[in-house]
């Protein structure tokens, strides 16, 4: 048996490649400076020993190998574990390093683009399995189904989120270009990580590396509404598998019905291939389904009928829409709020499942594009359709002066007349809340962050307030 030990554990993508070397049998440890759900849940259910916290003595007697995250507070000089680590001489990799170790004798089928990535990787793992082709898989989030982030298996096929952000501190190449694709499944490229990608054309820059990559002979499905996608793909001179929501593209969305369990029919060419039930929310997740099919059909790696049959059987992903509870009489729901896109899309979604309900929004401001001073017009948008906004206070390490405030944020989205407020702490925000809900409003949490415990005390409010007679 070999020991690994991760610093910074409890990322999505950290917590995924730990899981995948236990299950092949590897002594794994690791540690982080903060935890919360769901990745915290699910490291506490692996049976992996971490520590929270970082000293050079979380480090294991007999450790071979280890794996860093990408945080500006991961390197020797601003961390005692990681100057630990470095000071044995021992290797130590990122995982986008070793998952392209683990995956370079696969056909690896890589998603890429600015959103839709972990239910475009979830969605092909669960019908690849739920198929028989036993694929391995890598998904920077907790899925209910296929029901685990990671998985080695036996099949020749191995699905990997990809990432453009850069690997590690030492290593600025993006994720996704240690992963050798044999075939791309591209959803768009709305300029995203403002602090690292100063412009669009910097953001666009590791996207047409990791097509160069690709063998002639692979299949690219793209989305034809993805921002900055046609025009990438015909720098490139690529041919790829189009799909949309019209018959612009080949690949396309026919009579859609949205309800508790929404209903579309896929067609390419105008031609109906398969009518699809779906539990997931909104017009972007049925672009997601179709992006996924448009790969899977064009590759012959499933038929319209088991596609079908997966996908009735497939459950949001945490905190990609997921419903937090059926013990209120108030829906509740938790968006990933990382960019101004996927807020706009998950606010789109509730408003058209709940057009009669005031909705409610929550909002931290954790990722860091939020909080630069150059997505200030973000706001003057995002929460379009929703009644109320309560924003928390940016996360407290912004010490750069160049970032927003809580106070400009509130004014600017107040300035699109959004009925918005700001909060500093997590009770006076359950306040606000609790002074806010009648019977007729939907909530709506987002976050990338931890939220300092607001998600799980907005459920018990909304429960306690609320609670279904049913």
């Amino acid at each position: 048996m070999k020991k690994i030990h991760f610093i910074g554990i409890c990322g999505a993508g950290m917590s995924a490649v730990a899981m995948m070397l236990k299950d092949l049998g590897w002594e794994v440890t690791g540690s982080d400076g903060s935890f919360y759900p769901p990745v915290s849940t699910y490291l506490e259910n692996s049976g992996i020993r971490f520590f929270k916290g970082y000293r050079r003595e979380n480090i294991p007697a007999g450790a071979e190998m280890f794996v860093i995250g990408k945080h500006a507070k991961l390197t020797p000089h601003e961390n005692e574990e990681v100057r630990a680590a470095f000071e044995t001489g021992l290797p130590i990799k990122s995982f986008a390093e070793v998952l392209g170790e683990l995956s370079k004798d696969k056909e690896n089928i890589v998603v890429a683009g600015s959103h839709g990535k972990s239910t475009c990787a979830a969605l092909l793992a669960w019908c690849l399995k739920r198929a028989g082709k036993n694929p391995s898989y890598f998904i920077g989030a907790i899925p209910a189904t296929p029901g685990k982030s990671s998985n080695v298996g036996r099949g020749n096929l191995f699905v990997l989120e990809g990432d453009e952000y850069p690997a590690s501190n030492w290593d600025a190449r993006s994720k996704f270009l240690h992963y050798r694709p044999a075939h791309v499944l591209l959803t768009s490229l709305a300029h995203d990580h403002l602090n690292v990608f100063k412009t669009v054309a910097d953001y666009r820059a590791p996207f047409k590396k990791l097509i160069n990559l690709l063998p002639a002979s692979s299949i690219i499905a793209a989305c034809a509404d993805g921002d900055g996608v046609r025009e990438t793909l015909a720098d490139l001179n690529r041919e790829a598998t189009l799909y949309g929501l019209n018959e612009k593209a080949g690949w396309h969305i026919e009579n859609p019905a949205y309800s508790e369990i929404s209903s579309f029919d896929i067609a390419n060419q105008n031609k109906k291939i398969v009518r699809i039930e779906t539990e997931l929310l909104g017009t972007h997740n049925m672009e997601n389904i179709l992006g996924a099919a448009a790969l899977l059909f064009t590759l012959n790696l499933v038929t319209p009928e088991q596609f079908a049959q997966a996908v009735a059987g497939f459950q949001p992903i945490q905190r990609r829409l997921d419903k937090k509870s059926e013990k209120t009489r108030i829906p509740v729901y938790e968006g990933f709020g990382s960019s101004g896109d996927k807020a706009r899309a998950a606010i789109s979604a509730i408003r058209t499942h709940y057009p009669n309900r005031k909705l409610m929004v929550l909002f931290e401001p954790h990722a860091f594009s939020w909080r630069d001073r150059q997505s200030l017009p973000w706001y003057d948008d995002v929460f379009a359709g929703t009644d109320k906004v309560l924003i928390y206070k940016p996360p407290e390490n912004s010490t750069d002066q160049k970032q927003l405030s809580l106070d400009e944020i509130v004014e600017r989205v107040r300035g699109a007349n959004i009925d918005a407020a700001g909060f500093e702490s997590a009770a006076i925000g359950l306040e606000f809340l609790d002074q806010s809900l009648d019977e007729n409003c939907a909530v709506l949490i987002l976050s990338s962050g931890g939220f300092d415990g607001i998600i799980e005390g907005a459920v018990n409010l909304l429960e306690q307030k609320f609670q279904n007679q049913r």
